[in-house]
């Protein structure tokens, strides 16, 4: 996927030079009254308004800064095409919002002359942005590019810090407690502890309906919070959807070349062996995954929330970390974290810079910035995410009585660059329920047993280096997942590891770890 996106953009900029990048020049305007009108290119989802402006956060956007925006909006699965096909026609927007835009598209882009850096913009129209980067400066380095320029507004999301930060473990993974209770189980407290468990729940007919229905253990079979790459930290480093941990010296590591990676393989074919994984494991999609979730049939299961496949009631916990054979407790970190680097672009065709970068600036004032990112108040025909209080001057998360919160927030907020802060909750804003109560169980369950100190962080990578990891990656995280998929249910990783060293290597793997462990060097610096 990065590959094919790395081209498309390549050859979209060829063509924008032959066409001229400034065609889209009168793309602005200023009415008699003094109030300027910016054209920009954006997206949202099939749920909210086809016209961003007939959102409430955007009329009071309007309202306060006497800036008209006209939106050219797609829906998301349609704007990356469109997107794309604005850039190669040369007819630019002013700006694009909600961009999407991957390291390599925003360096390519400012390479061939479509975007701009926006530095003294920052520098001199944007207070409310210059805040953020005082408070928070390690957003600073994160958004400058390797050639020392600014060229994109990030989105930012903070929620807990360090390894309390809501982020540092997708595949939660959650057990049916009342299977546990009914048959007189204890909590599993290591990975044979868990084996017999699930044994059990194959074999005892826990839901009582004289069956062999039930699934003892669930999962997606593709990096994300449905894997159940958890446990794999009962063996070593364990592993993360990118495969790569920083140890606690500083030192860059493939998680999938570990021989702890091995050993969880081995375990992983046990449990096929016993047949104790859904066969559909491999080739099941999140419909099916939560179609069979909502019937109640796991044992365990992973993913983000239990809410979105068990329902938010007492039938599943979620289970601690478990001991491997010898003995070791760890919870691998991802590397993931609230941040992202292309948001928002400005383009080399605008001729209202100043307009602009005061709008874009306030989309970071703490109250507009915890709109943005999850929707508003007072709204008359859309259900409101917040109530306001004006004493406090609060922004108070509301119960949405059922609603998914994700929905609501489609049709009334207008994501885009933002920052909400840590120092954001209990002065600007609450924290959903929900986040709260995530980050409880992270503190209590999985903090205590984060061996790793660090997160591999978001290094800004040269166009050259994101050029290479691209090519190698392509290929090398291919195979991974195919052979990991293929030894859980054949057994061979023992007999075939040697050669799969080896594979990995001619892939790219030696020259991958000496870019990411130049680019963790120079971010540490």
């Amino acid at each position: 996927m990065k590959m094919i996106q790395k081209v498309s953009i390549s050859g979209l900029t060829i063509a924008l030079l032959l066409t001229g990048c400034n065609s889209g020049a009168s793309n602005q305007n200023t009415d008699p009254n003094g109030k300027v009108t910016l054209n920009f290119l954006t997206q949202s989802s099939a749920l909210a308004p086809a016209d961003p402006n007939d959102k409430l956060i955007n009329k009071r956007l309007e309202e306060k800064t006497g800036i008209h925006i006209n939106w050219k909006n797609y829906t998301t699965d349609q704007f990356v095409e469109k997107r794309n096909l604005a850039v190669a026609s040369g007819d630019l927007p002013d700006g694009i919002f909600d961009a999407g835009y991957s390291d390599y598209d925003l360096l390519k882009l400012a390479k061939d002359g479509v975007i701009i850096p926006v530095d003294d913009l920052i520098n001199n129209y944007m207070p409310n942005f210059q805040k953020v980067l005082k408070k928070a400066p390690e957003y600073k380095k994160m958004i400058t590019a390797p050639d020392g320029h600014i060229y994109s507004f990030p989105w930012i999301e903070e929620l807990g810090t360090g390894k309390e930060a809501i982020q540092s473990v997708d595949d939660f993974p959650w057990i049916n407690q009342a299977w546990l209770k009914k048959l007189g189980l204890k909590m599993p407290k290591t990975t044979e502890e868990l084996k017999q468990v699930l044994i059990a729940f194959k074999t005892q007919d826990p839901n009582g309906n004289g069956e062999a229905d039930e699934i003892p253990l669930s999962f997606i079979d593709k990096p994300g919070g449905e894997d159940l790459t958890f446990l794999y930290g009962s063996f070593g480093l364990g592993d993360n959807w990118d495969h790569t941990v920083v140890t606690n010296d500083g030192k860059v590591v493939f998680t999938a070349s570990d021989n702890g990676y091995k050993d969880a393989i081995n375990y992983i074919h046990s449990l096929y062996q016993e047949g104790l994984i859904d066969v559909e494991s491999s080739q099941q999609d999140w419909n099916t995954y939560l179609a069979k979730g909502k019937d109640k049939r796991y044992g365990l299961y992973f993913t983000w929330d239990k809410a979105n496949i068990t329902g938010s009631n007492e039938d599943y916990e979620l289970m601690n970390p478990l001991a491997g054979p010898n003995g070791q407790i760890n919870v691998t970190r991802t590397n993931g974290m609230g941040f992202d680097r292309g948001k928002m672009v400005i383009t080399s065709t605008n001729q209202q810079l100043e307009a602009t970068a005061k709008w874009i600036d306030q989309l970071y004032e703490p109250l507009q910035s915890v709109q943005d990112n999850w929707g508003t108040y007072g709204d008359t025909k859309e259900q409101n995410i917040f109530k306001f209080d004006k004493k406090k001057g609060m922004l108070e998360h509301l119960s949405l009585e059922g609603s998914a919160p994700v929905e609501v927030r489609q049709k009334t907020n207008i994501a885009g660059p933002l920052a909400v802060l840590n120092e954001y909750y209990g002065k600007y804003t609450t924290m959903p329920d929900d986040a709260a109560a995530r980050l409880k169980l992270m503190k209590k369950v999985m903090v205590p047993h984060m061996q790793a100190d660090h997160i591999y962080p978001k290094v800004f990578f040269s166009i050259e280096e994101l050029d290479r990891l691209s090519t190698i990656e392509t290929d090398l995280f291919a195979y991974v997942q195919r052979k990991r998929t293929e030894w859980y249910q054949n057994g061979k990783v023992n007999e075939e590891w040697p050669a799969y060293l080896q594979e990995l290597d001619r892939l790219g793997l030696q020259e991958w770890l000496q870019i990411k462990q130049s680019g963790y060097d120079r971010n540490q610096q």
